[in-house]
């Protein structure tokens, strides 16, 4: 062998090496999707025998199903809140809904006056870190898709908190068709308010398929909240609006806001499939984790199955959700892990996953739960904490103290009565003043913390 052809055998062999690196050190995808008011049961591998939900079922088979998963808040605002940041709603400050009440008396804003409405002004803190802020520092494609909630001004839309590319709305929900908020234009590609006509969930599909398809060369985070299936803000339709072909699949089903909230359910279904078949076509699949899982439990028509409550409710349901996970390789397929698990894991999870630092001087109050969800570990979670305006909860190990402002409450042991029907407060009054005084240490903690708005008085 001459020399050039030793050269050139060693540039292929260099080229081959840098290749096989490059392939290894490249950091792995996230796709995170929330559904908006979807109940615990309204999936078929959550046990609903009406719905139709192959794609999600499918996504279940391929990763882990986790039938014990909370969010932080039983509505949207905090919930999401919660999602982007790590951590509880009263630490962050957006402890409550960003809404304008007058909605409610069918007052419909002026451009005037919507400019000084709560909805207009009011934002999560800008000094709170969301998670896409630490990935982009690192390198990754971050990208928003559909329900941000999190303020809707300019300063706090998703390209100025670490996102590069956002469509969608920003407050608490839009006409699927109109993509109005009770007659306000609420539909933004980026920091501009847009118009375009299409339902929704087929905008949303669009805009994250794009976003695939553009940054699959590089490692991408792409959160794609959708507002399906939360019934519509219009003053005409509140149902969940779904287009006619899927409403005619549930024909047999009477209740029309269920049956509109179902078919809302199976195209975001679809709609999801399209994302899941996109990654496998561009050969992304074991290189990304999805994961899955509800904002709140379900509205009036949602279908909490054996759970107590709905959404706005400190009961199992409004909290406990469906939650899926899916990396191949690294979480066993057709996996059911019935750990004790929260949105609050998210944050950690992701920075976990992705090899990112946390971000420096932030109080996640997580956990990386990839090892639960690989079966490797028990979860670390044995207590969490809620708070709903004058409502309160607390669950420790499987016990669980509610105590809402109207109603009654009480002490529920969750591995026997997971639908607390069942009272335990006069049988074992100190384990419910025990849960209370770790209620009140965990509020004393959240009022000792670096105060943050836009509630707070401060």
């Amino acid at each position: 062998m001459n020399f050039k052809q030793l050269f050139s055998s060693l540039l292929v062999l260099l080229c081959a090496s840098l290749s096989a690196f490059a392939a290894e050190a490249r950091r792995p995808n996230v796709l995170l999707i929330v559904s908006d008011d979807q109940a615990y049961s309204e999936l078929v591998c959550f046990g609903n025998t009406e719905v139709r939900t192959p794609r999600l079922d499918r996504l279940a088979s391929e990763g882990v199903r986790v039938t014990d998963f909370y969010v932080t808040w039983p509505a949207c605002t905090p919930s999401r809140g919660s999602i982007l940041t790590g951590r509880y709603p009263q630490r962050n400050g957006l402890y409550d809904m960003i809404r304008n009440d007058l909605v409610n008396y069918k007052h419909q804003y002026t451009p005037s006056e919507y400019a000084i409405s709560p909805e207009m002004t009011l934002g999560m803190d800008l000094r709170e870190v969301t998670i896409a802020q630490p990935l982009h520092a690192a390198g990754y494609a971050c990208g928003a898709v559909g329900k941000w909630d999190g303020g809707r001004a300019k300063r706090f839309l998703p390209q100025q908190r670490g996102f590069d590319f956002f469509y969608g709305f920003a407050n608490t929900g839009i006409d699927y068709w109109t993509h109005e908020r009770y007659g306000v234009p609420s539909l933004f590609r980026g920091n501009e308010l847009i118009k375009e006509e299409g339902y929704a969930t087929d905008l949303f599909c669009r805009e994250a398929l794009n976003f695939i398809r553009a940054n699959r060369e590089r490692p991408f985070f792409l959160y794609v909240p959708f507002n399906a299936p939360h019934g519509a803000s219009s003053f005409t339709d509140k149902t969940a609006q779904a287009p006619a072909d899927e409403i005619a699949q549930y024909a047999s089903i009477k209740a029309e806001g269920r049956r509109s909230k179902y078919a809302c359910i199976t195209h975001m279904d679809a709609s999801i499939g399209q994302l899941l078949d996109e990654l496998k076509a561009l050969e992304l699949e074991k290189d990304t984790l999805v994961i899955f899982f509800s904002d709140n439990g379900g509205g009036g028509q949602g279908a909490t199955a054996k759970l107590r409550g709905t959404k706005n409710s400190l009961f199992q349901g409004g909290l406990r959700v469906p939650f899926i996970a899916r990396w191949p390789g690294k979480i066993p397929a057709g996996a059911v892990r019935h750990e004790f698990l929260t949105a609050l894991e998210v944050f950690p999870t992701l920075l976990a996953a992705t090899g990112v630092s946390a971000p420096a001087g932030v109080k996640l109050d997580g956990f990386d739960m990839l090892p639960t969800l690989a079966g490797q570990q028990p979860s670390p979670r044995h207590q969490m904490y809620w708070q709903h305006q004058d409502d309160a909860a607390a669950r420790f190990d499987n016990l669980k103290w509610v105590a809402p402002a109207a109603g009654a409450g009480g002490l529920f042991d969750l591995s026997c009565d997971e639908g607390e029907q069942h009272d335990l407060s006069s049988e074992r009054p100190e384990v419910a003043a025990q849960l209370k005084a770790r209620f009140q240490d965990w509020r004393a903690e959240m009022d000792a913390s670096e105060p943050r708005g836009p509630f707070r008085d401060y």
